[in-house]
């Protein structure tokens, strides 16, 4: 049975990142996945992603559970379910960290800090818990829906991030030091470079990793960018994923067909969803959720303009033309068969097949596209009967029309 032997060492990375908040000898900051962490990270702070938290409850189905609680104190049912997971756990006084790391919930912060790159959700979401921890809290506003990201933007964007320095002084206790903050954004771009090496792995024709792995193994780009110990764990993976494609060892040998994924998982759905396709032959090997902690840009020599732009132009905060443009790229570099868009029923900023991009994608590559309807949280907006017959009707098509085609 094929294993990434990696997946060990991650455990005990992502233990060792989460007990860093038991022993309390740092102040503790919240921010958003694709916000500005390297900042924050430079001030000493221990940093918390609430959005990480959201994504373990989908995975361990206890979401279910604490969705009606945020509910019941004004959140609709119909935005994000990290948002009303995550705050329906926080009122519940219950967390999935309690079972797997031995905390007790959420560290309590003392500054949180957001970006609205991703969407409108995370400064409600983020400000709910400032006023009931009575912290600082702060954002940034970039501007959204780009065809290109240019100077203006940019220096719009570093403005606001240079505006947080006062703000985090005063949390921290500390002076802003440059040097750490260009080390940190070294350390930054140096594991998000090895991260889009484990991906491009992907592109061989034996791939040793997909999709649903890859959503287990971005962990450390998302909760220790900036750290020596993502580096490291992502040098690891880098070099046993590039050692079996070179030995012709992958997850599912010879796959019949090649699949992208849009949007975001559904997060207490993967095995099934992972096993379905590998039962009919097909690999998972791309996707947008995954590529969106690639942040190319950065550069220590220029840390506040490379990292307003790289926050800036992520994927989800780009026009349909700019995410089409980005799609063309990766169905060439992955040879993608078919694509399937997951229209996840309480992530709007993050379903893009709601405004023809299916079929003007298809239009402009050839590429056959599917949308499965179901949610990254909330497990009643997903019909597991309904998506496994289409799903399996797709992938059974895509394989004709390889056959056929000359």
């Amino acid at each position: 049975m094929y294993t990434i032997q990696a997946s060990a060492y991650l455990k005990e990375t992502m233990g060792a990142y989460f007990h860093s908040f038991a022993n309390g000898q740092n102040k503790v900051a919240w921010c958003t996945s694709v916000g500005p962490a390297e900042l924050l990270r430079s001030f000493g702070f221990e940093v918390y992603f609430p959005e990480n938290h959201g994504a373990l409850l989908g995975a361990t189905r206890t979401a279910m559970d604490s969705i009606p609680e945020a509910v019941k104190c004004g959140f609709s049912g119909h935005v994000c379910s990290y948002t009303t997971s995550d705050i329906g756990a926080f009122l519940q006084g219950q967390s999935p960290l309690r079972k797997h790391y031995g905390l007790e919930g959420a560290p309590r912060p003392d500054l949180i800090v957001y970006n609205t790159n991703q969407c409108r959700e995370v400064q409600d979401w983020f400000n709910f818990y400032a006023r009931h921890f009575q912290c600082p809290v702060a954002g940034i506003y970039p501007p959204r829906h780009l065809d290109a990201v240019g100077e203006a933007e940019t220096s719009l964007v570093a403005k606001q991030f240079k505006d947080l320095i006062p703000i985090c002084e005063q949390a921290s206790g500390r002076s802003f030091d440059p040097d750490r903050f260009r080390e940190v954004v070294r350390l930054s771009k140096e594991a998000t470079l090895l991260w889009q090496q484990a991906l491009r792995t992907a592109a061989a024709e034996n791939p040793p990793i997909g999709f649903f792995d890859a959503t287990i193994h971005m962990g450390p780009i998302v909760v220790l960018r900036g750290t020596v110990q993502a580096v490291d764990y992502y040098r690891r993976l880098v070099g046993e994923l590039e050692a079996n494609v070179l030995e012709g060892r992958g997850f599912l040998n010879e796959p019949v067909t090649r699949i992208f994924w849009d949007g975001m998982p559904i997060w207490g759905k993967l095995r099934m969803l992972s096993d379905l396709f590998i039962q009919n032959r097909s690999a998972v090997v791309a996707s947008t959720y995954c590529n969106s902690w690639i942040f190319d840009q950065f550069d220590e020599a220029d840390p506040w303009t490379s990292t307003a732009k790289a926050y800036t132009e992520i994927f989800i905060n780009r026009s349909e033309k700019a995410k089409m443009d980005m799609l063309v790229q990766w169905f060439e570099e992955y040879s993608i068969d078919g694509i399937i868009y997951h229209d996840s029923k309480t992530c709007f900023n993050n379903s893009n097949a709601r405004f023809g991009m299916p079929q003007q994608l298809r239009d402009r590559t050839g590429i056959p596209a599917l949308v499965v309807e179901g949610d990254l949280c909330d497990l009643r907006f997903f019909s597991e009967g309904q998506s496994i017959t289409r799903i399996e009707t797709f992938l059974e098509q895509l394989e004709s029309r390889k056959v056929t085609m000359p």
